[in-house]
Order: structure tokens, then sequence, then C-alpha cells
């Protein structure tokens, strides 16, 4: 039998499971099934914490669809409230900080990167302004905040057809690593409306990175200068940014219950 914990940022929930003293063998099928709501525990990413040479920790993350990805800004809030104490730690993306304050918890989510093959893209494209869209969606940004995403500005978010797009968009070949799909509506000042579907998983409550690229493609139109709250369906989070610096995120993170399961079985 092997322990974990169920928890949650803003209602994008995971799984987290301590492999630091008994390593785990993750497969896409085992993350899969352990993922799946009727028939596993149920996340929308599966986190696998471990040992790392140069941190105190490392993390893996698995989408619901069995897929490892380098970078999840909610479960990156979870760390130092599962582990207990301010932490940094290792992903596929690089070296992450998170430490607990009053309230939650605050990322250095590191720096946004904006070359076309840092997204990556297909092929050589401004990334403020991108030169392709879809259907009535106006011209997007493109941001790389440890994984990729695009943003679209829309006027009317509620008029979006998130469950048609989304998916859509993520698996166009412009986006040979798919990509995150930002949805985005100028709320107010330093104040934006976000609704994401995320690469692997598709509409969550919360997508921190999410929220990260957002910001960042905001403050890099013009359209506001930060610190940006960035209202989910799940709730907000406050990203600061300024022009060639980190990026930090600070929002909530919670533990829900822990539980026991035989990993063979999945």
């Amino acid at each position: 039998m092997g322990r974990f914990s169920k928890m949650h940022g803003l209602g994008n929930d995971f799984v987290v499971i301590d492999a630091r003293g008994a390593p785990l063998d993750m497969t896409e099928a085992r993350a899969r099934a352990i993922a799946d709501r009727h028939a596993g525990i149920g996340c929308d990413q599966l986190i696998i914490i471990g040992e790392a040479a140069d941190a105190d920790v490392s993390m893996q993350i698995f989408n619901a669809d069995g897929s490892e990805v380098e970078a999840c800004g909610n479960a990156t809030r979870c760390v130092p409230l599962f582990v207990g104490r301010d932490v940094t730690i290792r992903t596929k993306a690089g070296l992450l900080d998170a430490r607990l304050i009053d309230g939650g918890v605050s990322v250095d989510m590191g720096v946004p990167r904006f070359d076309w093959d840092a997204i990556p893209l297909a092929y050589p494209m401004d990334t403020l302004t991108m030169g392709a869209s879809w259907e009535d969606l106006p011209a997007p940004a493109a941001v790389n905040v440890g994984n990729p995403h695009v943003v679209f500005f829309v006027d009317d978010l509620d008029s979006v057809n998130f469950d048609r797009l989304g998916p859509l968009i993520e698996h166009d070949p412009l986006f040979p690593a798919r990509v995150n799909v930002n949805f985005a509506q100028v709320a107010g000042d330093n104040h934006i409306r976000l609704i994401v579907w995320e690469r692997g998983a598709g509409l969550t409550r919360a997508c921190g990175t999410g929220a990260c690229a957002t910001a960042v493609a905001a403050i890099r139109r013009t359209l506001m200068r930060g610190p940006v709250t960035v209202t989910l369906p799940g709730g907000d989070l406050l990203i600061e940014w300024t022009p060639g610096g980190h990026i930090q995120m600070t929002g909530p993170a919670t533990h829900v219950f822990d539980g026991e399961a035989d990993w063979s079985r999945f």
C-alpha cells in the first residue's frame, strides 16, 4: 500500500505521492488510471514528489491523460504545504522557489520566454501579436512559463465556446508540443478574468501557469502594469512581473485528505 494526499489550488486538484523514500515507477497508463474520476482516485494532475541533488525536492507532473508535463503553478503552491516548509523544487521547467505566507503560498516561477522556438511554434512568428488566429478570435500572444501557452484577449469571455475551440487550438500543428489555451478578458485596472483549456486536462477551475502567462502577455501589450489579479473559476491569483524579471505568483493551496492505495492495481 502507498500513501497519497489529495490537494488543490483554487479547485485545480491533485493526487500527490511522496516517492522520496520509495520510488514509484510511473507510466502514462498508470497515471491516467489514477487520475480517472470514475475508476481511479481522480484528479486534474498527478504529482510525484522525489529527491533532487540540487533542490529540496523534485516534482514530476502528469496530466489526466497520462502525459508528463514541465510545469504546474497550482501544484507548485501545494508542495511547501505538503512538505511542511519553504522549499526549492526541481522540475522539468527548471528550479522553482516556493514559500509559505499568511493565507497561501508565493512562488518564484522564473523568467518567461518569448522566442518562437522556445514556445515552441512550428515556424518563426512574432509571439506578441501572432500572425495566426482561429475563427473569430483575435490574434493571440504566446508565452512559455515553463510550459507553452497561447493567450487570447476577448471582449466577451462568456460568448466563447471553450469546449470546441480549446481542443482545436491545443492540437493545432502550429504547436508541436501542443499548447495550453487561455481565454482572457480585461475586467478592470490590473484585473483579468480567465478561462483555461489545459493541455492534456481540458477545462480546469484554475491554471497557475496560465494566470502567469496571461498577466505577462497583458503587461507586454501595455493593457496593464501590474501587479495583476487574475480571476479564474476557482478564485483569484496575484501575479507580479516586470519586463526582464522573474514572475511571482501568490495564491492559496489546500490539503483535502490523505489516503492509501495499492499502486499495483493501477
